[in-house]
């Protein structure tokens, strides 16, 4: 019988491909898993859009807060909104609304009482405050009635060409006696380089290729700048953003540094950007780049993803 999900800012779906399985990526076969979305929701209309334009069920626009579901559900999903919890921004208030979202998750805890949950978030989240607010959020959770584990993993160690943190908090039923193990790396030495996804330079779009002005700015910026993160190509990229539609060479934005002798820099076009989270190329993004580069940059990584629930479901069974 196959586990029903619920899927709580869902985005463009990175997490639902992962807990759905059945792609391929990087030459390697991510197995169908034994479940199925029964419900997905998001406030992003154009998010809804991409989601609906590659799974067969549909996702709907809505406000978490004004969603109370009637589907029965056996795991519940969801990467509630993270620029609260975001160490880059100092001017940030963790108690903002969105700092507060995580509440609307437990809420459909205490009234779906599915199975098991798996939430996401920044890595900043577990330091804010020194780290109280992330016991509060992790209570808030146990609360609800779940025995919670919680850790943080590197996309990088899963087979993803990525170097992105992101803590993970799992929880199950309390009455099913048993506590969450994550999944062990599948890349901890060997790691995917970013060489691996990239398109060749003859068919890089002049409009993602920076200007010899832009250039010879950077080399003239202050030396405290932050500038030209040119990736390592040998190596996973840095953490991408929904702020690559933006980037620059004076931003923290990774960038690509593809022929020396011509001093050629270039951003990533939207399908590497979608690689580097490890979606398959057949997931389809037809919106403008800033539109997807948003949505990418806040996606879940599936392949992670597909670790983590496909370990759960052995662990529920």
């Amino acid at each position: 019988m196959q586990l029903k999900i619920g899927s709580l800012f869902a985005g463009c779906g990175g997490a639902d491909l992962g807990s759905l399985g059945g792609f391929r990526y990087l030459g390697k076969k991510y197995t169908e898993l034994n479940a199925r979305i029964e419900y997905a929701v998001d406030i992003d209309q154009f998010a809804v859009e991409t989601y609906n334009e590659n799974f067969k069920h549909k996702a709907e626009i809505c406000d978490v807060k004004d969603f109370s579901p009637s589907a029965a559900i056996d795991i519940l999903i969801g990467g509630f909104p993270c620029q609260s919890f975001s160490t880059v921004n100092p001017t940030k208030d963790p108690f903002d609304e969105r700092g507060q979202l995580y509440k609307e998750m437990a809420r459909i805890l205490r009234e779906s009482s599915p199975k098991a949950f798996i939430a996401e978030n920044v890595k900043g989240m577990m330091v804010l405050k020194n780290g109280q607010i992330f016991k509060r959020i992790v209570s808030e959770f146990e609360d609800a009635g779940y025995l919670a584990s919680f850790k943080l993993l590197n996309a990088s160690d899963y087979g993803v060409p990525q170097k992105r943190q992101r803590v993970f908090i799992v929880g199950i039923k309390k009455d099913l006696g048993r506590k969450f193990e994550f999944p062990e790396p599948t890349t901890p030495e060997i790691k995917v380089p970013i060489s691996k996804i990239l398109q060749p330079i003859s068919d890089i779009p002049s409009r993602y290729i920076f200007s010899e002005r832009a250039v010879q700015g950077m080399k003239n910026a202050k030396n405290n700048m932050k500038r030209g993160l040119a990736q390592n190509l040998d190596e996973p990229c840095l953490t991408i953003t929904s702020h690559l539609a933006k980037a620059s060479l004076n931003s923290r934005d990774p960038v690509l540094f593809v022929d020396q002798s011509k001093e050629i820099y270039r951003r990533f076009t939207p399908r590497e950007a979608a690689r580097i989270q490890s979606f398959p190329d057949t997931f389809k993004f037809t919106q403008s780049d800033q539109k997807v580069f948003k949505q990418i940059g806040n996606a879940i990584p599936p392949v992670l993803f597909w670790h983590i629930m496909k370990t759960l479901i052995d662990q529920l069974d």
